[in-house]
């Protein structure tokens, strides 16, 4: 069906039929692509192109749908302020308003609770696992990775090698996160995997261990309030960031050197974190948002997250099928890292969580911006 044929009653019709939550057969995917290309835009927020590979994915998708402009929010937000958004603009149809979201795992929970998300369940739905998904198709997961220390080896001789290490005196001022811990999941896992490595078990006890560990770091002056990126570990204003491994790889690429750059996977505390995707229950243009879904999950979109150094979800399947090129495989550290790996659950998530943003200002006391 082409765009010009598409008449306004049909148009409604269409939208009518293709918002329900079952998978997506060929014949509705016929018609999400007609719609879609009506409605002309999908507004993503907090997608940094050199996050996960998602410049090129975003690249892909352009040309893919070139009838489609694809208008992209604040790329540096955190999942909270994703959420946020939703709310600020639920009865917003303008640009500012927010199609889809690609939060941490935790997040996806409570944006279904709230209302803010819709369902949708991918065509290829059936290969994404259990664990990792609702049931209802509100929000599902996409790609992981663990955490990580960037290096700056120009900055730093010595590269450290687990959590311990980084509140020696030789790293005086030069340890930062990759996030505000009190919005961004990336940054409150990083406390989380800290206070794993100090043995704390239980999810609040792990959170709260996290913190007084940050607390420690921050009284002796190793700890440095800024969000660290590949701009700032090449400007040497935070020489050592706790980040996911596929973002320090992909800033390793970026800066080509210059400075070199190390990605170490500390040796305990080594923490998994799954992102998922999800529909704003607001979106402004809710078949795009459905179309770009498709893309993400597909073997092309999958693909793209391993080329940004990530795990795509779908990864047993794609492997399975012989599908991941060796090249791609070979990109990504050793097996080994992962071995260790501790992928904690939206329970212990959430409870950290709470633990960690509540208590980040009065225990550690730093603001991070």
């Amino acid at each position: 069906m082409s765009r010009s044929s598409l008449g306004a009653s049909a148009l409604a019709t269409l939208i009518a039929t293709v918002v329900c939550a079952n998978t997506a057969s060929a014949e509705d995917l016929a018609a999400i692509e007609a719609a879609a290309k009506t409605e002309g835009m999908l507004t993503t927020i907090a997608l940094p192109h050199d996050w996960c590979g998602y410049g090129g994915v975003i690249e892909s998708f352009k040309k893919k749908y070139p009838d489609i402009k694809v208008n992209e929010l604040n790329p540096d937000a955190g999942s909270a302020d994703e959420l946020e958004a939703i709310r600020a603009n639920k009865d917003n149809k303008g640009p500012q308003a927010p199609d889809v979201i690609d939060v941490g795992f935790s997040f996806g929970p409570a944006a279904k609770k709230e209302g803010l998300l819709q369902p949708y369940k991918v065509s290829t739905w059936d290969s994404i696992p259990e664990n990792v998904k609702d049931p209802e198709g509100y929000f599902y997961g996409d790609y992981y990775g663990v955490l990580s220390f960037v290096i700056n080896k120009d900055l730093v001789k010595t590269a450290p090698e687990d959590w311990a290490d980084l509140l020696k005196p030789e790293y005086a001022n030069s340890v930062a996160l990759a996030g505000d811990p009190r919005a961004s999941n990336q940054a409150i896992l990083g406390v989380y995997a800290a206070g794993l490595s100090a043995g704390a078990t239980g999810a609040e006890a792990i959170g709260q261990a996290g913190l007084d560990y940050f607390a420690k770091m921050n009284k002796a002056g190793n700890f440095v309030p800024t969000i660290g990126k590949a701009g700032t570990i090449a400007q040497g204003a935070t020489p050592i960031v706790i980040m996911w491994d596929y973002n320090g790889l992909s800033a390793r690429e970026t800066l080509k050197g210059n400075p070199p750059v190390d990605v170490v996977v500390p040796k305990t505390g080594v923490v998994a974190g799954v992102y998922v995707q999800g529909i704003s229950a607001h979106a402004p243009h809710p078949n795009a948002a459905k179309l770009w879904m498709e893309h993400l999950y597909s073997d092309e979109g999958q693909l793209g997250w391993l080329n940004g150094y990530c795990h795509p979800i779908r990864f047993n399947s794609l492997a399975a099928e012989n599908k991941i090129p060796k090249d791609l495989l070979d990109a990504l550290p050793p097996a080994a890292a992962y071995e260790k790996a501790s992928f904690p659950t939206v329970e212990d998530q959430d409870a950290s969580k709470a633990v960690v943003t509540a208590k980040w200002d009065a225990v550690v006391g730093a603001n991070v911006k």
